[in-house]
């Protein structure tokens, strides 16, 4: 069966009604430990009309093809910003709220270059983004949401939140959004393998529930980069 290829028809036909059009991808919603990061990237009228050779899905790339297609990404994009919601903040919020945290700081960096866009592309099937009514960040609306992991920055306020296009593999069948898919895969990964590691297997497994990883969960316990709202195989 045939991969599928990534294509600008979504976002050019939406750059025909907004200067900046965003693609926004997830990566670590599934992973017991570690942030959950979002990669936003940013394209306009005058991007390129061709993307980085190779861009793909990041799933469907080795890390060292991922790590080699993030400098032309950079260059092809208008902007790009990549921002993570820490362990303790997934366990303070849940991971829905979480993700439009990271979502809402992302939006924070672009805007604060001139570059928020006017319509987000968001792969999957279910809008993660945009704030349901009652939200539980709706009253934390500050420069800092909340102080659990203040380097990972501000966010937009909640009614601030571009409007959102839904796309199911948007990763694989959209440029923008296999950029940011990329972008954030790679940083992410990178955050992992340099964590302190008494025995968890960072590097291997990036905080996924691997063998190894459980192993070291029943030998040595959750430790802070845990999710400790979660149900961690290997603990009694």
């Amino acid at each position: 069966m045939s991969r599928t290829r990534p294509d600008r028809a979504l976002e050019t036909s939406l750059l025909r009604d907004h200067e900046l059009v965003g693609g926004l991808d997830e990566v670590g919603r599934g992973a017991l430990a570690g942030p959950v990061t979002v990669g936003l990237a940013v394209v306009s009228r005058s991007t390129a009309g061709a993307f980085p050779e190779g861009l793909a899905d990041s799933k469907m790339l080795s890390a060292s093809r991922r790590e080699a297609l993030t400098a032309p990404c950079a260059a092809w994009l208008t902007d790009h910003a990549i921002a993570h919601t820490s362990p303790a903040e997934i366990d303070a919020l849940g991971i829905a709220a979480a993700l439009r945290l990271a979502g809402r700081r992302a939006l924070a960096q672009v805007r604060e270059r001139g570059h928020l866009p006017g319509v987000i592309i968001l792969d999957g099937a279910t809008n993660w983004l945009t704030p349901p009514a009652g939200d539980l960040l709706s009253s934390l609306d500050q420069p800092d949401p909340i102080a659990l992991c203040r380097e990972y920055g501000p966010a937009i306020p909640g009614e601030d939140i571009p409007g959102v296009v839904m796309r199911v593999k948007a990763d694989a069948s959209c440029a923008v959004v296999a950029a940011a898919s990329v972008l954030a895969k790679v940083e992410r990964d990178a955050i992992m393998s340099a964590l302190p590691d008494p025995g968890y297997g960072w590097a291997s497994n990036k905080g996924y529930g691997s063998a190894a990883h459980q192993a070291g969960l029943a030998a040595l316990g959750a430790c802070e980069q845990h999710r400790r709202s979660w149900r961690l195989p290997g603990l009694g």
